[in-house]
């Protein structure tokens, strides 16, 4: 896995990743997961996507998980699959069970004036409607990530969307 000197990652996640079926996919592992906040940020629906965006905020909050313990590798898989819609950034979260303060990564992203911006992100929505579709659609990438015969990630831009067809 990694070496005895190898730096960990540890990454905030506010959509589908707060799952742990789904970290399981990507990691082909189950890492610790905690509660945190992410001050300065708010969480939206993209239209037709079953995933949100974060944008900053000054006055937002984006109550999410903090995956921990990552790999160089295993953090390659998180920006293989965030793709170039999302930018990689080092913010700052408190832990909900002691407030301890932690700088870490997350995914922000980058096209703030996307038409595709709604309202509010509802995980627990997101997962009765569309999880089970989405870990099986998402366990398609991890495949394609470890045997891509050819393929190229625009080849799954559209996978998971709400409506494959828009």
């Amino acid at each position: 896995m990694s070496g005895s000197g190898a730096q960990l990652h540890n990454v905030f996640v506010y959509g589908s990743f707060q799952e742990p079926e789904v970290v399981k996919v990507m990691l082909d592992r189950t890492p610790e997961i905690i509660s945190v906040t992410l001050p300065g940020f708010k969480r939206f629906r993209l239209e037709g996507r079953l995933y949100p965006c974060a944008i900053a905020s000054a006055d937002g909050e984006i109550h999410g998980k903090l995956i921990m313990g990552l790999t160089d590798e295993e953090l390659e898989n998180v920006d293989a699959v965030e793709g170039n819609d999302y930018e990689r950034v080092t913010v700052d979260v408190v832990r909900e069970d002691n407030s301890e303060k932690m700088t870490v990564y997350t995914y922000i992203w980058i096209n703030k004036d996307d038409p595709g911006i709604g309202g509010e992100w509802d995980f627990e929505a997101w997962k009765r409607l569309h999880m089970k579709k989405f870990i099986e659609m998402f366990k398609e990438i991890m495949e394609w990530k470890r045997n891509p015969q050819g393929k190229v990630r625009d080849d799954f831009k559209d996978i998971l969307r709400d409506d494959p067809s828009a």
